[in-house]
């Protein structure tokens, strides 16, 4: 199957928080878009990889992707290991994608940012035509990161998910496992992050809309600078 965009990211659900609005909107535009989550989330306090299996399944199809795919690697356990690179170079060879969606690769959670290296290692190995792991040798065309849960740095480009926004966060919410806590959940003295998670998205969304004069946006950084062949016609208006 060869995809248009590939979201790759460590957990389910991190792809919807991150860069759903986007995967949207490209498969409104008629693009094949796909999901690989590296891991089930098992190490999660909330839910269970079966539970989290089923909502991912109902969140995809929210989403319009083609695919979702789940590798089963150790959730807070990820490494930039051979073994684990060499999964994710099956996986771009199997899938194809034309643009890679990664994790930026710095940042609080380590499974977030060795995703996003591992992602980058595998989409190399998988053009190495030498490399004795199956298929036919690919190398996608463009690697983009997500930066929603980056604040302190600056992404490059961002994208309107206005019209999307809705079926975003409904997206989100399939998760009810993860943002409905239960009584029990309530009455944790344990601080957990996801009770102002998808609110805390949602005012992120705002912020990078703000920046590029819509009502919500999803952030991105490329390596590569941006060409831009029409200097007269660039969007966003200067303050």
């Amino acid at each position: 199957m060869k995809l248009d965009l590939l979201a790759i990211a460590a957990h389910p659900d991190d792809v919807e928080l991150t860069c759903g609005g986007t995967l949207i909107k490209m498969a409104g535009l008629g693009y094949r878009t796909g999901i690989l989550d590296l891991t089930r989330g098992e190490m999660g306090s909330r839910g269970t990889p079966e539970i989290r299996a089923r909502e991912a399944a109902a969140a995809a199809k929210i989403m319009g992707v083609k695919v979702r795919e789940n590798l089963g690697l150790p959730d807070s356990r990820l490494e930039v290991n051979e073994e684990y690179k060499l999964e994710l170079a099956r996986m771009i060879r199997e899938l194809q994608p034309h643009t890679v969606i990664l994790p930026y690769w710095e940042g609080r959670h380590p499974d977030h940012y060795n995703a996003g290296r591992l992602g980058y290692e595998g989409c190399f190995l998988a053009g190495l035509k030498k490399l004795p792991i199956g298929g036919d040798a690919f190398r996608p065309f463009k690697i983009i990161y997500s930066m929603a849960y980056e604040e302190s740095v600056r992404p490059n480009f961002a994208v309107d998910i206005t019209k999307e926004f809705d079926r975003r966060r409904r997206a989100i919410l399939a998760y009810k496992s993860q943002f409905a806590p239960s009584a029990k959940d309530k009455g944790s003295k344990v601080y957990i992050p996801l009770d102002e998670l998808e609110s805390r998205m949602t005012v992120m969304s705002s912020y990078y809309g703000r920046m590029i004069d819509v009502r919500y946006a999803e952030p991105f950084l490329t390596k590569e600078i941006l060409a831009v062949d029409d200097i007269a016609r660039m969007p966003v208006r200067s303050a």
